[in-house]
């Protein structure tokens, strides 16, 4: 992906005053008003919009199946949202994301970040039983 659009789509994310933006080399770090963090990775032929939910470590581990089974039923009704895996220094976490050709418009990014920005609240309250 090019500076440019990179350029473009920092400058877009900092006019919203709701947003917090840090940049990190190929992806920017973006904070909301309510304290949701989400991640722009740019790369060759997509740009990925991830935001960490909680660590896998919080699900029992017999448990995790079940979440498992239930997310891939159910995640679906998270518009433009998915969930998976990921591993972030280290630890497993459960992670919303959202992913864009680099093509895209500058305002479909916008709207990817709104809407998982929306969709990490009601993820949270649907998948996340922290063992107590």
């Amino acid at each position: 992906m090019d500076i440019e659009k990179q350029t473009q789509i920092e400058q877009a994310l900092s006019a919203n005053s709701q947003f917090t933006i840090e940049k990190n080399g190929d992806s920017l770090a973006v904070t909301n008003e309510d304290g949701i963090d989400a991640f722009l990775y740019f790369g060759a032929q997509q740009i990925t919009v991830i935001s960490p939910l909680f660590p896998a470590s919080d699900i029992a581990e017999k448990e995790r199946a079940k979440l498992n089974e239930t997310i891939l039923k159910t995640h679906m009704v998270s518009p433009l949202t998915s969930m998976a895996i990921n591993t972030i220094n280290g630890e497993d976490y459960y992670v919303a994301f959202g992913a864009l050709s680099v093509d895209s418009k500058l305002d479909v990014v916008i709207e990817e970040v709104d809407v998982l920005f929306a969709n990490v609240p009601d993820l949270l309250e649907a998948y996340w039983f922290k063992e107590q």
